[in-house]
């Protein structure tokens, strides 16, 4: 599997893990919008939004538009 698979497959699960807690609905709006703490929804957001830019870097690299 290429990197871009993996990543990939990795942003689907913790879109799963994100709407399985978004709709266990035990959370405060705080906690929502907290991207720097330490709840499964905070680490979620940062390993989603980690993976992302490294999708989005690898794209760049394969049509050689470097940031």
């Amino acid at each position: 599997m290429s990197e871009k698979q993996e990543i990939i497959k990795q942003i689907m699960e913790l879109q799963r893990e994100f709407i399985e807690i978004e709709q266990n609905g035990k959370f405060s709006a705080e906690q929502y919008y907290d991207t720097e703490g330490d709840t499964a929804l905070a680490v979620n957001k940062r390993k989603h939004e980690e993976l992302a830019t490294r999708l989005v870097d690898l794209a760049h690299e394969e049509k050689g538009s470097h940031r």
